[in-house]
């Protein structure tokens, strides 16, 4: 086989193949909050990230963003373009937020997971994969504890009513005397944790936290103020 001539396009795509695939990925990757190149998510995504937070919200489930803004792009494009780098960014967040309550005493991580169908069409479960970065960061396994009992059925078009009644789920062995911390991505009305929560407590788990990247404005101010409670924010669907 004869070498191409020193210099040549041929051997400069040759030798700079492993760094010609890095650029390329750089330049198809881009922020989930605002499409800008390059990044999973950019500077001034990751400061309004950093933005007011909600500190615990409808059903006593601690969020740490409320789901409003860019905050909101970068959530739904993990959820619905495909931006799974951002989930290591989100459950950051949820990170800072179990620190600065004390919430480090924790043997495993679970999420609430999806429906079926969701997860069929995406091709993966947003929850698990912000759990698995959580558990990464505590140092602690993220373990599948819950399936979904109510089949393919998800909260989109639901209403607040149909939403408050809640996901049911069964319970994986192995949780008897854990001190397990479920992880969702969007809370709205909290009664899908809330379902997770009892059927932990249920199997035997010691005790249950909950924890979500971000809330809806519908979920934060029914905590707030019960009395103008209003809709909750149908983009936040499982």
């Amino acid at each position: 086989m004869v070498a191409p001539p020193p210099g040549s396009r041929t051997e400069l795509a040759t030798v700079s193949h492993p760094l010609v695939t890095l650029l390329l990925m750089m330049l198809q990757t881009r922020c989930a909050g605002c499409d800008a190149p390059g990044v999973a998510v950019c500077t001034t995504c990751r400061f309004a990230l950093l933005g007011p937070r909600p500190r615990t919200t409808a059903g006593g489930v601690n969020a740490s963003v409320a789901f409003t803004g860019r905050a909101r792009d970068v959530v739904l494009g993990l959820k619905y373009r495909n931006r799974r780098q951002v989930a290591r960014h989100l459950a950051g967040l949820v990170v800072n937020t179990i620190v600065t309550a004390g919430d480090l005493d924790v043997d495993v991580v679970t999420w609430a997971p999806t429906s079926a169908a969701r997860r069929r069409s995406r091709g993966f479960d947003q929850g698990e994969l912000i759990a698995g970065y959580v558990a990464r960061q505590l140092g602690v396994p993220s373990r599948r504890l819950l399936e979904r009992t109510d089949g393919h059925h998800t909260q989109t078009g639901r209403s607040r009513r149909e939403r408050q009644a809640g996901v049911q789920f069964r319970v994986r062995p192995g949780v008897e005397g854990r001190r397990v911390l479920v992880v969702d991505d969007v809370v709205t009305t909290g009664a899908t944790l809330r379902s997770a929560r009892a059927a932990l407590l249920g199997a035997g788990a010691a005790t249950v936290r909950l924890y979500a990247v971000a809330a809806t404005p519908g979920g934060v101010a029914s905590m707030r103020r019960p009395t103008e409670r209003r809709h909750a924010v149908a983009d936040a669907a499982a």
